[in-house]
């Protein structure tokens, strides 16, 4: 069975205030069937998210400048309980693993420590 034909109805959010990683995840999900939407900012995704309520999935950087990712899973989870998010952190100030721990506190349904690959990203997609 083609791929592309069981995930063409599913819509994902990428939020990551890193372009080239943005660029990454969204050719990654544009090449195996995905419907994508990015944002640089938490601004940015709640408008998208308030334009495209059959969103069913956000990528979610916790290291970002305007607003911290982990407020943003938590508004998400809040306003958008169905939505499905997985976290994503190459670290900071702490490791990667403690913002992914403190993200699934948060609510996040699945992490991935950057940096990731295609086969990663979508093995996490499949088991959401």
């Amino acid at each position: 069975m083609n791929s592309n034909l069981t995930h063409s109805y599913m819509k994902i959010l990428v939020i990551d205030d890193d372009e080239a990683a943005l660029k990454f995840i969204r050719e990654i999900l544009k090449h195996d069937g995905f419907n994508v939407l990015t944002a640089s900012n938490g601004c940015k995704a709640f408008e998208l998210l308030a334009q495209n309520p059959d969103v069913s999935v956000v990528i979610a950087d916790i290291i970002m400048p305007e607003q911290e990712g982990i407020e943003i899973i938590r508004k998400i989870k809040s306003d958008h309980p169905h939505i499905k998010i997985v976290a994503i952190s190459g670290g900071g100030k702490m490791s990667p693993e403690s913002y992914l721990h403190l993200a699934y506190a948060m609510g996040a349904d699945a992490t991935l420590k950057k940096p990731f690959g295609y086969r990663e990203l979508l093995n996490v997609l499949r088991y959401l």
